[in-house]
């Protein structure tokens, strides 16, 4: 099971029997010929559009027969929309969740429990980084995350209660505490990051809209194509998307599937750029400098949603279950184990860390 990027301009994707059918025409300047390309129908899960690819409506009443979900994305890759197949019928997880959300005291255990998954994991990325490069700076920006992740644990869920008058909501103060936290490991992270790079590549700090260096490019797409894979995983499981604990509901905002991806940020996202950028796989010619917002070429696209999508293949030893399972699968078991802490079916919610 797989995602399908169309990332080719003007292509139209029908259904063809059991298969999606690809039209790809001829573009000149590349000096391409026009093609056609077929994927099987039954081994799709995604889809994700880039520029102005076209579905016919055939081809996406089939994809969403089969629970598949559509992501919209710009050219250069930033999140428009999704298309997405009905809620799961299991109700009684989503009241859950919106009972958890409207109690302080869970909303806040969960969140907790997202930060320290991400900060742990970020903690991570940077000592196996430098086993081999033995650098001060990226041992003691590790150890200001340990102290800050220890700050995290020492917040007692336990001590936060629901306020006498719910437009006074007292308890953001610790949200805004824990979301203090959240920041200052990330800064610490991404204080370093540029120092895992070899070569010319520059990093100073994270920028998002819009991304001031080609690493950030690299990031930002990085982070819309894992936000959608988590979405649609939340979405097959049945819990509302737009409801979250450590990132606030708004409208549009899926804010559960960006709380559920934090803990996989560096491992899948982080660490593909890494690989790409330090093995030479992408150049300065792949990217695009518009007036100082840089975005990554199509030829670049290519290469990492390819090596995106081999690490979301990649088998790991699960931190919970203890067996084999792709960081794909880890995703959606991940969800799987939020809806059962929300519906009490579990006492604990570990995150997903790695060591």
């Amino acid at each position: 099971m797989a995602t399908l990027y169309l990332t080719e301009p003007r292509s139209l994707v029908k259904k063809d029997g059991d298969t999606l059918m690809v039209h790809i025409p001829a573009d000149e300047e590349r000096g391409t010929e026009k093609r056609k390309v077929r994927v099987p129908l039954m081994k799709v899960t995604q889809v994700v559009v880039c520029g102005d690819a076209t579905l016919t409506s055939p081809a996406l009443a089939a994809l969403l027969a089969q629970q598949a979900d559509v992501c919209f994305c710009s050219y250069y890759g930033r999140f428009q929309g999704r298309l997405a197949p009905p809620l799961g019928k299991n109700s009684l997880i989503r009241l859950a969740q919106h009972r958890a959300h409207n109690d302080p005291a869970r909303a806040f255990a969960l969140a907790q429990t997202f930060v320290r998954g991400k900060l742990a994991n970020m903690r991570t990325t940077l000592l196996r980084a430098n086993r081999k490069r033995d650098d001060l700076a990226i041992a003691r920006a590790a150890e200001s995350i340990k102290g800050v992740l220890d700050q995290v644990d020492e917040m007692d869920p336990g001590q936060i209660v629901a306020p006498p008058d719910p437009s006074q909501p007292q308890a953001d103060s610790d949200i805004g505490t824990l979301l203090g936290l959240e920041g200052a490991g990330t800064a610490f992270y991404f204080g370093v990051f540029g120092r895992l790079l070899k070569g010319a590549w520059h990093f100073e700090r994270r920028t998002k809209r819009p991304p001031r260096d080609p690493v950030n490019a690299l990031l930002s797409f990085g982070y819309v194509l894992l936000m959608n894979q988590v979405a649609s995983a939340v979405s097959i499981v049945g819990l509302d998307p737009y409801v979250g604990f450590l990132h606030s509901s708004q409208f549009g905002k899926p804010a559960l599937a960006l709380d559920v991806m934090e803990p996989f940020r560096p491992l899948v996202v982080d660490s593909v750029v890494l690989t790409l950028l330090n093995n030479r796989m992408l150049s300065a010619d792949d990217f695009e400098d518009e007036l100082g917002a840089w975005r990554l070429g199509e030829d670049g696209r290519r290469t990492f949603l390819s090596k995106f999508e081999e690490r979301l293949d990649t088998s790991i030893r699960h931190p919970v279950f203890g067996y084999q399972a792709t960081y794909r699968r880890s995703l959606e078991l991940e969800v799987r184990l939020v809806a059962k802490w929300l519906t009490d079916e579990i006492r604990q919610f570990k995150p997903f860390m790695v060591r």
